[in-house]
């Protein structure tokens, strides 16, 4: 268990620097445009590329947060609760939220099938959809993956 937690946290570090690299992308694309519209010569699809950019930085840099327990937890009403109690809520939580994540990873790669069946592009640029929908669904397969041993290490915990 110890060795696939390992992996995890190599292939979410792997993942956070691509989403860093879709953020330097996106800031250096806004600025190349706005340096170029003072010359009269913006870069079309600038908005799109943005936004697609953006699908990638957020669902890449997810599972990282999840893997460091970087997210926002409330626990001044749990803390008060006997530690068995807080464990089993802990499990809890990581159970449901595995199983979101895996239903929005599993429905996020059947839309990104579709939409290259269909071809579907964006309206500017004309760049295929697919592979950014594709990411939103590998981002959250991963966090999946994290949050599922982390269910597991609760269960045990639990015990």
């Amino acid at each position: 268990m110890l060795r696939l937690k390992k992996q995890l946290d190599d292939l979410s570090n792997g993942f956070n620097w691509l989403a860093a690299g879709a953020i330097l992308t996106m800031m250096a694309i806004t600025c190349a445009d706005v340096v170029l519209r003072l010359f009269r010569h913006p870069i079309p699809g600038t908005y799109e590329i943005v936004g697609l950019m953006g699908t990638v930085g957020v669902s890449f840099a997810l599972a990282y947060t999840t893997a460091q327990k970087g997210h926002i937890t409330v626990e001044f009403l749990t803390n008060k609760m006997p530690q068995k109690t807080q464990f089993i809520i802990a499990a809890a939580g990581e159970f449901f939220s595995s199983l979101l994540l895996g239903i929005i990873a599993w429905q996020s790669a059947l839309y990104a099938l579709d939409l290259k069946r269909t071809s579907e592009v964006s309206l500017t640029i004309e760049m295929p959809v697919y592979p950014f929908v594709l990411s939103i669904a590998i981002g959250c397969f991963l966090v999946f993956l994290i949050l599922a041993t982390d269910f597991y290490k609760s269960l045990k915990r639990i015990k």
